[in-house]
Order: C-alpha cells, then sequence, then structure tokens
C-alpha cells in the first residue's frame, strides 16, 4: 500500500535536520508503486498540523495532510464518476494533454486547505495549538489574536497567499499564478482581492508565521504534489490559461469535494501520521461516495436516431419538433437554441429531444429544466422523469426538485427516504473556527443548516447543492441564483455547467429578472453548456438581447452586436454558435404548425373603473359598487354562454378581484360548478385545487355530457404551463403576450366535445373602460402590475364586436406591434397619453435594470476580466435562505410567507387549522409535521411591514424546519389582526382581508 516513509527513526526521533527533500520510488509487497519522502526535520511538525479538530473530525483530530489527501482522492473519483465528458476534454486541454486532467483536479482540490499551515489557523484550537507549539513552530500569541480580532484574514486567504508565493518560487507563469490563487482563497465561498491577500500589517508575520513556519508550508505543498503524482510544483503548472466559466466550475469542484470530505461519518480523525497514505484516502473517499450515493448523469450517449423521439415519448414527432431535433444536430458547436411555439405545439417534447442531442454530440452529462413557477415545475418535474425513464429506467430516481415547496409535491414525497438525515448538516463544520462571518456583506447563517429529507440523489439534497445532482426540474430562480454575486455561487455553476439547460417560458422574465438570465446566459456561453429556451409569444428584442449575451460570452467579449437573423413563419426556431474562427454562425427555420390556424372571436366587455381616489386601496363603497357592477355583467355572461353546459375560465389580474368575481359567480351557480384558484390559499390547499382542476380541466379529464357546466376563477396561475382546456374565456386584459398565453387554455385540444354554441373559440376581455375621444381607462391591479404603456398597446390591438384573432397565425404580427416602438398603433386620441405612458415605462425599466446591477455577478466592464479574484468585492447582502435570494432576482414588493395556526383563546393550546391539536407553545409531532408546514400562505405586499413583527410560535425556535417561519395566530372563526388590517382564512375563498363593517 502507498505509504509516508520517514526514516527508520520514526516521527517520534530526532534526526539530523535536511536542507533539501529527497525522493525514492519503491514497490511494496503488493506490487504498488509508493514515494518514500525523507525529509528528517519535518516530520514531526506535518505530524501535528491538524486540519480539522476532533469535535469535527468524528472524536479524533484529524491531521492537515490527512484532510488534504482525502480531498485530492475524492476529486479523483469527481473525474471518473461524476464529470461530464466535456468537461474532462477541456481540463485535459488546460492541464496539457490527455490524462493530465485528473492529476491537475486532484492536486488543485488538495491544495485548498494550504492556508491552515499557518498560525492563523492552528492557533484557533487549544488542544491543537499546544501540539503545533511543542513542536517548535510557534507565534506570539497577543499579536496574532489582536490581528485576527481587527481582520477577516484566515486560513483561506492565507492559502491565496502562500500558494502565489510558492508558485512563483516554483517559476509559473504569472497569468497561471493569476487565476490559481483565488481558488484557494474562494473555497470558502466568496473570491477576494489580491490585496486582501496581504496579511495585516499589525500581525507582524505573527499569523502567516515566520521562523520555521515557511518551510514546513513548503514541505505541506511539496508533499502533496509529488504523492499525487507530480514530480514537483513545476510540473503541475498547467498550458492552458482556462475561461473565467471555467475556473468558476473549477472553484464549484474544489467546493464540492472540500464539503464531501469534511464529511466525518466517512472521514473520521487520523491523527497518526504515519498512518497516512493516498491509497488509504483513496479507500476513504470510495467507501464515502458508495455510503453517500454520488454518481453523475448518463455520461456518454449515442447520438439519437429518428426513432427516438417515439421511442421516449410515445408519439410521432410533428413537423415543429423534427425541425428543432434538425436544428440541434445542425449547429457546429455548443451554442444557444430558441423555440418559439404556440401553445400545445409539444415545445416540452421538442427541447428535450433536441437536449439529448445536443449533450450526445457535445459532451453533457445531464440536464436543467427551468420554469416561470413552483406550481409549473412540479408537472415538469413528472414529464422530465417520465422522458428519462424511457431512455434509460435507472436514471429517473436521479432526478430533483428544486424549488423551496418541493415538500408538497406528491410525487417528490413518494421519494424521499423516511430514513435520511440531515444533509446540510454533513458539511456544518466546513466553515469551523471564525469562518461564519464574510468580508463582503455575504454572512453564513444558521439557516445554511437547515434540515431536508433525503430523495435517491442524497447529498445533492443540502443548501447550495442541489443544481450539481445529475438532472434537475426547478424553477428558473435556480439558474438567476447563479448570476448573483452571493456566497458559493460557483457551487451553482459548477452545477449547470456540463449540463444542458431547457429554460421554459422565457418570456416571464420582466425587465428586471431579465438581467439576470442575460448574465446567466454569458456565464453559461463562456462554459460552453449548450441552452435551449422555449416561449410561445418571444418579442424580437427578447430574442435578439438573449442570443447576444449567449454569444458575447462564447466570444468573452463585453459587447459583442451581432445581427440575429429571424424566420418567416410560425412556429420557428433560432440556434446561434460560434464557429472556429470565433465568427458567430447561425440556422433559422420554420415549419408549419399541428393544427390549422383557429379564428379566435376577441370581444371588448369594458367596465366601469372608479376614480384614482376609489382605487388608492383604501377601504372604498365606490369601488365596491364598481367592482359588483363589472362581477354581475360576468356573471350574466356566463349564464347565458353556458346555459346548455360547457366550461368557462375565468382570469383576474388580482387575488382580490378573483375572489369578488367568485362570489358572484357561487350565488347563481352549483357549488360544485364554480372553482377559485390562486395564490393566497395555504401551499397544502393550493396543491390540492390544482390537482383538482387538472383533473376537471385537464388532458385526461372525462368529456363532460348533457348540461353539466365549471366555472373556474384564477388569476395569473393559469397562464402558463397550466395544461387545461375550457371552452370560453373571460380574462382581464394583459399585455398581448400574457393575453395570447391565457387564449391558449381554451380549445387546447381538438376531441373535446363542447356544446354547439361554444364550439368557436370565444374570448371575452374586461378590465378596461372605454372612453369616448381619449385613451382607455385600467383596473387599478393591471396597471400597477403592467404599467400603462403595454395595456395602451395591447387595447389598440382589440378587435370590435364581431372580430378576431387567427391562432396561432397572427401570434408573431401581435406581439411585434405591441412590442415595437411604432405611435401609429394607437389611435390619434390616445398618442399624447401613450407617448407619456412609453416614457414612465422607459425611465421605470431603467431603474429596474439598474437596481439589478449591485447583484449580478459581473459588473458593467468586468466580462473580459482573466481571473475571479475580487468578483465578491462590493457584493450585496441577501443571506443564503430561499427567501432571499429570491427576493434579489424577483423585482416587486417584498412580501411575507406565515405560516397559518389557530388558537381559541389565549392560554389555550395552539391547533393546526384542521383542528389538530399543538401544544400550549406550539409542539408540533411528528405526524403533524406536514400539515403545519402545508399552512403556510402568502401576505399582500402592502402588510409586510406588519408582517415582520411575527415570530415563531416559542417551541419553533429550534425545529429544523420551523424556526425561521412566521406563525400568524388565528382565532375560533380564522380571523386575525395584523396592523390596520383583519385578516381572514376560508377553504373556499383563501385568505382575505375584511373590510370595515363587513
Amino acid at each position: 500500500m502507498n505509504r509516508w516513509w520517514w526514516g527508520s527513526g520514526g516521527i517520534g526521533l530526532k534526526q539530523p535536520r535536511l536542507s533539501v527533500l529527497a525522493f525514492t520510488l519503491h514497490v511494496d509487497e503488493l506490487g504498488e508503486e509508493w514515494v518514500a519522502v525523507e525529509r528528517w526535520g519535518y516530520a514531526a511538525e506535518l505530524g501535528v498540523l491538524w486540519g480539522k479538530s476532533k469535535e469535527r473530525a468524528g472524536g479524533r483530530m484529524n491531521l492537515l495532510m490527512s484532510h488534504l489527501l482525502d480531498t485530492g482522492a475524492v476529486a479523483e473519483l469527481m473525474w471518473d464518476r461524476f464529470l461530464a465528458p466535456s468537461t474532462r476534454e477541456v481540463l485535459d486541454d488546460v492541464a496539457g494533454g490527455v490524462g493530465r486532467g485528473r492529476l491537475f483536479l486532484a492536486w488543485l482540490c488538495g491544495v485548498h486547505d494550504c492556508g491552515k499551515a499557518t498560525p492563523a489557523h492552528q492557533r484557533l484550537w487549544p488542544e491543537g495549538a499546544d501540539l503545533v507549539q511543542a513542536a517548535g513552530m510557534g507565534w506570539r500569541e497577543p499579536l496574532a489574536a489582536a490581528a485576527a480580532k481587527r481582520s477577516r484574514w484566515r486560513h483561506d486567504w492565507a492559502g491565496g497567499l502562500l500558494i502565489r508565493e510558492m508558485l512563483s518560487a516554483a517559476r509559473w507563469a504569472p497569468q497561471q499564478i493569476d487565476w490559481v490563487w483565488p481558488l484557494v482563497a474562494g473555497h470558502h465561498g466568496a473570491f477576494p482581492t489580491l490585496r486582501d491577500l496581504r496579511e495585516p500589517s499589525k500581525a507582524k508575520g505573527q499569523l502567516k508565521g515566520t521562523g520555521r513556519w515557511p518551510e514546513v508550508q513548503q514541505a505541506v505543498l511539496e508533499a502533496l504534489t509529488r504523492e499525487l503524482g507530480f514530480a514537483d510544483l513545476r510540473e503541475v503548472q498547467p498550458e492552458v490559461v482556462p475561461s473565467r466559466a471555467l475556473q468558476m466550475q473549477l472553484s464549484g469542484l474544489v467546493v464540492m469535494a472540500d464539503w464531501i470530505a469534511s464529511d466525518e461519518r466517512h472521514f473520521t480523525g487520523i491523527d497518526d501520521f504515519g498512518a497516512l497514505s493516498v491509497n488509504g484516502a483513496r479507500r476513504r473517499a470510495r467507501r464515502a461516495w458508495e455510503a453517500l450515493g454520488l454518481r453523475g448523469g448518463w455520461g456518454t450517449i449515442a447520438v439519437p436516431g429518428p426513432e427516438a423521439f417515439q421511442d421516449r415519448f410515445g408519439c410521432s414527432p410533428r413537423a415543429s419538433q423534427t425541425m428543432v431535433v434538425e436544428a440541434a444536430r445542425r449547429m457546429g458547436a455548443p451554442g444557444i437554441l430558441v423555440i418559439e411555439a404556440p401553445m400545445g405545439e409539444g415545445k416540452t417534447e421538442a427541447a428535450l429531444a433536441a437536449a439529448e442531442v445536443l449533450a450526445a454530440r457535445f459532451g453533457a452529462d445531464g440536464v436543467f429544466v427551468g420554469m416561470p413557477t413552483q406550481a409549473t415545475s412540479d408537472p415538469m418535474f413528472t414529464r422530465v422523469r417520465n422522458w428519462l425513464e424511457a431512455l434509460d429506467p435507472r436514471l429517473a430516481a436521479q432526478v430533483a426538485l428544486l424549488h423551496g415547496k418541493r415538500a408538497f409535491n406528491s410525487e417528490w414525497k413518494r421519494l424521499l427516504d423516511e430514513g435520511g438525515a440531515d444533509p446540510d448538516g454533513l458539511f456544518c463544520g466546513v466553515d469551523e473556527y471564525g469562518l461564519g462571518d464574510d468580508p463582503y456583506g455575504m454572512p453564513a447563517t444558521t439557516s445554511e443548516c437547515s434540515a431536508e429529507r433525503q430523495a435517491p440523489a442524497e447529498w445533492f439534497l443540502g443548501g447550495k447543492r442541489g443544481l450539481l445532482a445529475p438532472f434537475v426540474v426547478g424553477t428558473v430562480d435556480q439558474l438567476l441564483y447563479a448570476a448573483t454575486r452571493t456566497r458559493h455561487v460557483m457551487l451553482r455553476m459548477a452545477g449547470l455547467a456540463g449540463k444542458v439547460v431547457v429554460l421554459d417560458e422565457v418570456h416571464a422574465c420582466d425587465v428586471y429578472m431579465n438581467q439576470f438570465l442575460l448574465e446567466a446566459l454569458r456565464w453559461l456561453g463562456q462554459a460552453r453548456v449548450p441552452v435551449v429556451l422555449l416561449s410561445a409569444t418571444l418579442p424580437p428584442a427578447q430574442r435578439r438581447a438573449l442570443a447576444t449575451s449567449y454569444m458575447a460570452g462564447a466570444a468573452s467579449r463585453e459587447e459583442y452586436p451581432v445581427e440575429v437573423p429571424e424566420a418567416a413563419g410560425y412556429p420557428r426556431v433560432t440556434a446561434a454558435w460560434l464557429g472556429e474562427d470565433a465568427m458567430p454562425l447561425f440556422h433559422v427555420a420554420a415549419s408549419p404548425g399541428w393544427r390549422d390556424d383557429l379564428p379566435v372571436a376577441v370581444v371588448p366587455l369594458p367596465e366601469a373603473i372608479p376614480g384614482p381616489r376609489a382605487t388608492s386601496g383604501e377601504p372604498s363603497g365606490e369601488r365596491d359598487a364598481f367592482q359588483a357592477a363589472a362581477d354581475k355583467a360576468v356573471g350574466d355572461l356566463l349564464e347565458d354562454e353556458l346555459a346548455d353546459g360547457g366550461t368557462a375560465l375565468v382570469i383576474r389580474n388580482s387575488v382580490a378581484r378573483a375572489q369578488s368575481a367568485y362570489e358572484e359567480l357561487r350565488s347563481r351557480f352549483d357549488e360544485e360548478e364554480v372553482r377559485l384558484l390562486h395564490a393566497r390559499f395555504t401551499v397544502t390547499r393550493r396543491a390540492e385545487l390544482t390537482e383538482e382542476c387538472l383533473e376537471l380541466l385537464g388532458p385526461k379529464r372525462q368529456n363532460r355530457s348533457g348540461s353539466e357546466r365549471l366555472v373556474l376563477v384564477a388569476t395569473q396561475l393559469a397562464e402558463q404551463s397550466f395544461d387545461v382546456d375550457a371552452d370560453l374565456l373571460v380574462t382581464d386584459l394583459a399585455p398581448v403576450d400574457l393575453l395570447l398565453q391565457r387564449m391558449g387554455r381554451i380549445h387546447r385540444h381538438a376531441d373535446t366535445l363542447r356544446p354547439a354554441r361554444l364550439r368557436l373559440p370565444r374570448v371575452y376581455v374586461t378590465g378596461f373602460q372605454a372612453r369616448e375621444d381619449r385613451e382607455p381607462a385600467f383596473v387599478y391591479a393591471s396597471e400597477k402590475i403592467y404599467g400603462r404603456h403595454l395595456l395602451l398597446r395591447t387595447a389598440a390591438l382589440l378587435p370590435g364586436n364581431g372580430g378576431s384573432w387567427s391562432v396561432p397565425g397572427d401570434v408573431p404580427a401581435l406581439v411585434e406591434k405591441v412590442y415595437g416602438t411604432h405611435a401609429e398603433l394607437l389611435p390619434g386620441t390616445w398618442r399624447s397619453a401613450g407617448a407619456q405612458a412609453a416614457e414612465e415605462q422607459a425611465e421605470a425599466d431603467r431603474r429596474r435594470a439598474e437596481s439589478a446591477r449591485e447583484f449580478l455577478l459581473t459588473r458593467r466592464g468586468e466580462h473580459e476580466k482573466p481571473t475571479l479574484a475580487g468578483v465578491h468585492y462590493g457584493g450585496v447582502s441577501t443571506g443564503s435562505r430561499e427567501e432571499r435570494l429570491q427576493a434579489a432576482v424577483r423585482d416587486g414588493e417584498e412580501s411575507v410567507e406565515v405560516v397559518l395556526v389557530v388558537q381559541n383563546a389565549e392560554g389555550e393550546s395552539f391547533r393546526t387549522l384542521r383542528g389538530r391539536s399543538l401544544s400550549i407553545n406550539g409542539d408540533v409531532a411528528p405526524e403533524l409535521l406536514d400539515e403545519v408546514l402545508g399552512s403556510a400562505v402568502r401576505l399582500p405586499s402592502k402588510l409586510t411591514r406588519d408582517a415582520l413583527t411575527l415570530t415563531p410560535l416559542p417551541a419553533w425556535h429550534g425545529h429544523p424546519w420551523l424556526r425561521h417561519s412566521r406563525a400568524l395566530v388565528l382565532d375560533g372563526v380564522r380571523r386575525a389582526r395584523l396592523g390596520a388590517a383583519t385578516l381572514r382564512y376560508d377553504d373556499l375563498l383563501g385568505l382575505y382581508e375584511e373590510q370595515a363593517g363587513s
């Protein structure tokens, strides 16, 4: 076996100190080669330098050399069993040839903690400090303590400084040193500047180490280097400077290896220097890898043939789907593929088929599928698992669902391992001894170690690690987080690299979110990650911006203006990639849709809009009267239209309008004939309602017979990836692309039986008031959400009575007109108001884009920087919890989620919404945990200030799942006072605010 050989005298005997290292190759009794390292003077020193205290290493101190070897051994397994073929190929190129990438990765991961060979770290654990000082390595504690108190200079930054100095002494090229040291200095989640590496002057060398320390530090690095297979430090030097994106990926892999090797369950401490060996580290790493259930994705796969679509999805491809797959086959390099097709065309299947082609051609090992919301992620999780199961049954269990409410997805819950431990707890000890703070405003909080039940993809379910799973379905936020200047962003980027990224409904990203999407596309382009974007309705300017950002990243350029060609027709596909000469190349195509154009009658249904004072948000009798009249008009309409039976979808732009319409309709229809769906139900109730609505109106529903009627009243939840098929739509006015999305929820399936009077699709547009000789007025909520500019331009396109839009044929032209700049679209009497609205929108967009920049991973003008040094400098503190990150990447007024509990009278025990008893302090029995968590609901943003005063119940403070949950305590009739508002929860209406006198 591999062993360290330190001479016949052993560690405990004093021997003459040699000034140089001597290395001898030996072959043991098993025929294995191992390196004998003779440095008589430093065996004792390396035999006491500690990497993990015994409290963090299973009860026994772990020597620093042990942890470095363990981490390098984990990195070797990551190369063999985890990295994508494309990543291995590019790392071989960087390192200097086939096979060298593996060696270099192991060394880079192993060397990450070299800064622990300093007093800055060794002084932190008293027991270890005594051993180090007894071995003759001292420091002046008063100076070190005073300097450490005033500075953040600890082992990660110390390692950055040491590696710079030692690689320079080894005659590495400066440009190679410049990109390597930030990976060592940043392995705790934030990249410092070069200036940060300087030891504080007040330390006077007592944190870095003087006297014998430099020689011991050199011995640590040289011993690790040779044991991992290099002749010396000079031989480690790469041949190519990697792109910043690859540096970011490598940084994430360093963190991943460190976290795995810090799992004390599998890497218990080794305090006997004579027991250390690289082969022993490899055995430990293999056992840990298998016990943690770690694995990569599908590895190297063959390019699928024409029959693959039928095999994967059980049907022959439509013309548009064939077009998309063919575009993926034609791309000459990893690039961006934009699919635009109408609702119901089969974009998802086309994108997954294209992803398989791109993965096979360019060496990707998995996929990330990003959706606009948690609600749309859940059904996509099922579809991706079905696709992978058809490809290889073993892969379906490797899919991770990644969003904050995944615990309430029934399919995900079935995959959970009920006996699992806290996966976040496996690395809570990594930031041991004072690394909980952060110099750039990104603190590590205890929330980073919150519990999460495990699924088959075990280790990947901990905080910040989800994207490292081979196959991931989640909200687009997970991708956007990778474009933020936040702690451990390198883990997220490492998770995306080596995958194919598929993003659905990209038009749903507003101006603010789009800044993060464009930044993410830059990094993905530079990382050579194939990206597939889907949209039913994509404004031309947005399509150009998406392609240009990706290409700028691929070219490693700050500015890279390109002319993106546009296909004539719809559905269409646009593919862009960088050619071998670094010139942009494109492939565009269009095809017929799978169904003929359908004339959709668009009928304006104006309503009276109250004046500004009545729409201010304050209680108003005038506003209520206007709302009642609008609801009555909808009720009259639906009673008439559904007289012979049928189904209708009513979409309102606010929860309050949806609740009001529902109450009106419930007074006219039977209880079982009306449903309400919005975001202000509890998590559990919303999931139940969504599943029920999909059963009643989804593709697998049973055809209704006779005069059966059903009306679903919903908010924007029904706008995206909501596979329902109604006969009739009543919708508030929204920007045209969203209006077209809503139209996609009616007459979706040709074989659905419909009443005779509803066999032709019809849409009634509400939420505005036509005014003579001037622009229309809009519902307050609509204007607040969407702005007047797009509403005015959309309203100008509405046909008069008897008019229709041809769907999908008219879709591109309609979108281009609304998102264009031609003032002529508006009637003459609207143009003055339209010009003012356009100016207001441009200014609002500018402010929102500017406010996003403080969170972006790369500052303006820094996209061509060669290294990661200082990336986190000036970052904005967002914390690491999901809600804080989401607030960073999603604009809008902050809202707060609360957990509803009931207390009939003060001093009594708390109860769940279903009446099950907790305790007077709120103790939650294990069998009630899901019920309590499922009672979470998001409050209106206007209540945020008061909601922030809410706290967990007393018994929740120590609970791993509830300690951050704010409790809203309802009385016996489910009412609560919050500030000046009186809130009430109803199973049919959800959460609503009671008006005075109601």
